[in-house]
């Protein structure tokens, strides 16, 4: 049987397939369909199936990551939503909080309000921090919003009280009304949808878990009726924020969820790979056509975290900590008012593309540089699947960045690509320096279509003395889909000081939370004996703002004290100190539901030969103004041999990327295939 795994990117649609049986994995890659990202799957569903003579029949699995729910968030193009909330409290979502979205840039502002005031309703309810009910829901009002609602031609309502995560049954009743005056209608109680204390957290999420929601409904079922169309019996799965999968029937209820759907997957992916590898301590980048994304993976495992923005707006769900920047191959140069050179954020995505690919585009992008150069083979990508417009490419360097800047054309590429490298620098830094890592002891885990050409570039700029870049990189979100179990995240807001008093409480909530992750496992279908379930406390000193999370393994009426001594070290890892005589409070209860996968494992991959086997050729590539354009041999990635080793410079072509080896620079090649980039010392290093 084969496992499917997809990835719809912002220019290229990636998959991956894996022989259950024999191991053995194919991949392949597509133009994108912006227009609809359900006909670039069917398609290259098809074209794999074909060429690699596999029945539908023998599809066992079919995950997939979207960027459908990211994209209307940022393009703003969700549903029209109407929000029911507590009276006085119609404005939360447009005071947010009191902080600049750029301390320093005072022309960043603060996006649109998600839903316009007119369509933001207050009725009388009132239920205090205890949950306890002050002030009954006044149904009749409730009633009139609807009808508003309803004559306004609202797609989706949002339902969010102030503490309904402690007493949600105000929120109940009002959606049982509305859903009677709209029974068309997406709706969305904060109840359901984050269970959490902070009410414009709360309600920011819930506002976009409505806006995203009729939208990505209709998606999927385009979706799903390719798949059918295909003669696949397995329903899909789609991979989430925090690197599991869950049914088509949870992601129409909670479409936020899928904000960070494919980033998550490369994350999940590479650290797997590391941990086959022995390499535990990674930084993921993951280079697509329109963002890179940056995350880190220690110990094995992929950080977390619970709090993020989105084009702006609060996304308060857990999540794979990833830190995206506007930085792909399809980023394009520009010049500002005062004549400097900008690189992104905006992009020129899959339509029309860069200027090398042929299909309209008009302006320079970071791949036209990369052709210019010839780092990027300038007759052809995709196994010569995609003609390259060299000489296109280069013009437009030429006459938008090298003529009004008074540069040569490899200059002005240069310039392109050390830009990009910058940023691409900034973003590992935040997510790794800036909170207390060394990047010295870190691998640079390099994926996605444009990852491995800056790899090497942005390591050094960083201090990271390894890259790593694992075989087919172009098609590794879709990779770490295979590699992913089911799972949900369940919470509940508790604030309450720690103490050994205190615990059974404490202990009877997870039991709770427990019953409802056994409940959802239920409703997954997963087999009892494949069913895990970690749990996790957000605390911090009384007194504090924030929190850290602490993972537990007891979470029973002994528990306290391995949760003190947890707390402690986490407070001591994220902030360098603790404070032995503060009281302990304690924010929310987690617990993460998780349904094994049968996975097929990373199995060795072995190419016999010598190193001159795999050499396409020699070409000239510019290396920077220290080295100038060197005669570079070209390999093919499928053929260079288990344990080469050679020094660069190099390029080494394959599918779904190309890897750019520096001068000097020494490289080997593990068993599972992957390259092993060393910057400084020696081929022993």
């Amino acid at each position: 049987m084969y496992r499917i795994g997809i990835d719809v990117g912002g220019t290229f649609t990636d998959f991956t397939m894996i022989d259950e049986d024999a191991g053995v994995v194919h991949f392949h890659k597509v133009p994108s369909t912006p227009h609809d990202p359900s006909e670039a799957i069917a398609t290259g569903i098809g074209q794999m199936l074909t060429d690699h003579g596999v029945a539908p029949s023998q599809v066992s699995h079919v995950g997939h990551g979207t960027t459908v729910a990211t994209n209307l968030i940022i393009e703003r193009k969700g549903a029209r939503v109407g929000l029911i909330t507590t009276r006085g409290f119609r404005d939360v979502l447009e005071i947010g909080r009191q902080t600049r979205p750029h301390l320093y840039d005072y022309s960043v502002g603060k996006p649109p309000v998600a839903v316009p005031r007119e369509f933001r309703v207050e009725v009388d309810e009132r239920v205090n921090a205890a949950g306890d009910v002050l002030t009954p829901l006044n149904d009749e009002q409730v009633l009139a919003a609807a009808k508003q609602f309803a004559a306004a031609g609202i797609e989706a309502v949002t339902i969010c009280f102030l503490h309904a995560y402690r007493n949600p049954e105000h929120e109940r009743r009002a959606a049982r009304i509305v859903a009677e005056v709209m029974p068309d209608a997406y709706i969305s109680q904060s109840s359901d949808v984050l269970p959490e204390f902070r009410e414009y957290e709360r309600l920011s999420t819930t506002v976009l878990n409505a806006a995203v929601g009729p939208k990505m409904a209709r998606y999927l079922e385009r979706f799903l009726q390719r798949v059918r169309d295909l003669d696949i019996g397995h329903e899909p799965h789609t991979i989430h924020s925090n690197g599991g999968l869950m049914s088509i029937a949870t992601v129409r209820q909670y479409p936020v969820r899928t904000c960070l759907s494919g980033p998550a997957a490369g994350v999940v992916g590479a650290a797997a790979v590391g941990r086959a590898i022995g390499s535990l301590n990674l930084v993921t980048f993951d280079v697509g056509g329109t963002s890179t994304d940056v995350s880190l993976v220690c110990d094995g495992r992929p950080l977390f975290t619970s709090h993020r923005h989105v084009a702006g707006y609060p996304v308060k769900t857990p999540m794979v900590d990833i830190h995206v920047i506007g930085a792909g191959g399809g980023s394009i140069a520009w010049l500002d008012d005062a004549g400097a050179l900008k690189v992104g954020p905006h992009s020129a995505g899959a339509v029309p593309g860069p200027v090398g690919y042929g299909r309209g585009g008009q302006e320079p992008t970071i791949t036209d540089a990369e052709i210019a150069l010839q780092r990027l083979n300038p007759v052809a990508l995709l196994n010569g699947r995609m003609p390259v417009h060299a000489e296109a490419a280069r013009r437009v360097i030429e006459q938008r960045v090298a003529e009004p800047l008074g540069l040569d054309r490899e200059a002005a590429a240069e310039g392109i690509l050390r830009i990009a490298a910058a940023n691409m620098s900034r973003a590992i830094r935040a997510v790794s320096t800036e909170r207390g890592y060394d990047l010295s002891r870190f691998a640079l885990y390099a994926y996605g279509g444009a990852g491995p050409l800056h790899a090497v570039e942005v390591a050094e700029e960083c201090g990271i003395p390894v890259v790593i870049v694992p075989q087919e990189p172009g098609t590794m979100c879709a990779r770490g889909i295979l590699l992913s179990d089911i799972s949900f995240d369940f919470v509940q807001s508790e604030i309450s000081l720690a103490s050994e008093a205190a615990w059974p409480a404490i202990s009877t909530l997870f039991d709770g939370l427990r019953t409802q992750a056994q409940n959802w496992l239920d409703d997954e279908r997963v087999d009892p004996a494949l069913r895990i379930c970690h749990s996790a406390i957000d605390a911090r000193y009384e007194g504090q703002n924030f929190e850290v999370q602490v993972s537990l393994d007891d979470t029973g009426a002994g528990g306290y004290a391995e949760f003190a001594r947890r707390f402690a070290e986490a407070h001591e890892r994220e902030y360098g100190y603790t404070v032995d005589d503060r009281n302990v409070q304690i924010i929310n209860c987690r617990m993460q539901a998780v349904g094994q996968v049968v996975k097929a494992p990373l199995a060795p991959r072995h190419i016999g030969g010598v190193l001159e086997d795999a050499r396409l050729g020699v070409r000239k590539a510019y290396f920077g103004a220290e080295h100038g354009w060197r005669e570079t041999p070209v390999y093919d990635r499928d053929r260079v041999p288990t344990g080469a080793r050679f020094t660069g410079p190099a390029l080494l072509e394959e599918m779904s990327s190309t890897t750019v080896v520096g001068v000097g620079q020494h490289v080997s090649v593990d068993e599972y295939g992957n390259l092993i980039i060393r910057l400084q010392g020696g081929l022993n290093d």
